[in-house]
């Protein structure tokens, strides 16, 4: 009786295991669809204080008023993607002003030197090359390559389509989300977790909203500084720059990269030391500034207000999220961490670690 007992367990056992093995299995092949409904439901929680006006004080009806709020993101995002245009092509303009026939001359000397070797040791290498190089496979890879190039362009419209469908639905029917996850709970639970849910909805709607704001700070000081020093296509900059922060810790050190690198090739072509120099210094302590300024104030008053967490709570958060999952960890942490925050209030409200996690929320 007691063998049967203990190999039924293991049988039970190395079940759970392999569903579990073919269940992650299953959430890693559709990754894709998985990142879409979360980018989806962070633009519904943005959504929806835009929602709430609408019908509140214009009195729009729900799916007009969805509607509103759709065209409202397509238009952001089809406005953020036509400003990198003129961006990239004027700074191809300016790189264009390098002396471009003395870097060729250069090439082509040290490739002479290199050929030249190799024909002391009766190696023709131009020739060798000539001889065993495929053109042929090679001239295919032009075809595969703007396939590729065709293919990031195709996959990049149908997951911004699916992800506008999705939020449509999450909008319309706010209902979706919790519906799906009270079936993975018992009817006992279900009103704790409904008002989990209505605290997580406010709580990140509010978070996101704060992050537009701070966002929104960033971008006013970069392009002010932008603009006071002459940089050309300042406002296209800002903006990449404000969006990068979104990135805790890594995105702004891209950013300040990324805005040296453009402001000195803004002034590609005059003097190093009396131009490009005083101006990329001007604008790496506009940038510095902003930093303090998004550290020491935009940042805690987010957090405190938003999510209710104290900064130190949220860097060590970030952190953790970013040693365990990388960039993405780091981007996801703070939301991920509230929501089990208030789920946690609301299943263990007695144990002490989470009352006192827990008592501003």
């Amino acid at each position: 009786m007691n063998s049967k007992i203990i190999s039924n367990g293991i049988l039970r056992s190395l079940g759970i295991i392999i569903g579990s093995a073919v269940f992650l299995y299953f959430l890693y092949r559709i990754q894709s669809v998985i990142i879409y409904i979360a980018i989806a439901a962070v633009l519904s929680l943005i959504g929806y204080p835009i929602i709430r006006f609408l019908k509140r004080r214009l009195k729009f009806p729900n799916t007009l008023a969805v509607i509103c709020t759709i065209l409202i993101f397509v238009i952001i995002i089809s406005g953020l993607i036509s400003l990198f245009i003129p961006l990239v092509v004027k700074q191809g303009q300016n790189l264009s002003l390098l002396d471009i026939n003395q870097f060729e001359k250069n090439i082509e000397g040290l490739l002479s030197q290199i050929n030249e070797y190799f024909k002391s040791i009766n190696i023709n290498l131009l020739d060798e090359i000539h001889n065993n190089v495929d053109v042929v496979n090679n001239i295919k890879f032009i075809p595969s390559l703007i396939n590729s190039i065709i293919g990031t362009i195709g996959n990049f419209s149908i997951g911004l389509f699916s992800v506008i469908f999705i939020a449509f639905f999450f909008m319309k029917d706010s209902s979706i989300m919790t519906e799906s996850i009270f079936v993975l709970v018992n009817d006992k639970s279900k009103l704790k977790l409904q008002k989990s849910l209505n605290t997580i909805k406010n709580l990140l709607s509010r978070y996101f909203i704060g992050l537009v704001f701070q966002i929104s700070i960033l971008f006013v000081i970069y392009t002010t500084t932008l603009l006071i020093f002459g940089v050309e296509n300042a406002f296209v900059i800002a903006v990449l720059c404000a969006i990068l922060n979104l990135v805790p810790y890594i995105g702004p050190l891209i950013g300040g990269i990324l805005m040296i690198f453009l402001t000195m090739s803004s002034f590609i072509g005059l003097d190093f030391n009396t131009v490009i120099l005083p101006k990329t210094l001007y604008v790496l302590t506009g940038y510095l500034f902003a930093q303090l300024i998004d550290n020491f104030l935009s940042q805690p008053l987010i957090f405190s207000n938003s999510v209710r967490s104290h900064p130190l709570e949220i860097f060590l958060i970030i952190i953790i999220g970013g040693i365990l999952f990388g960039v993405v960890g780091m981007v996801v942490a703070v939301p991920t961490y509230t929501a089990i925050k208030v789920i946690l209030k609301e299943f263990l409200s007695e144990n002490k670690i989470v009352k006192k996690l827990t008592k501003d929320i």
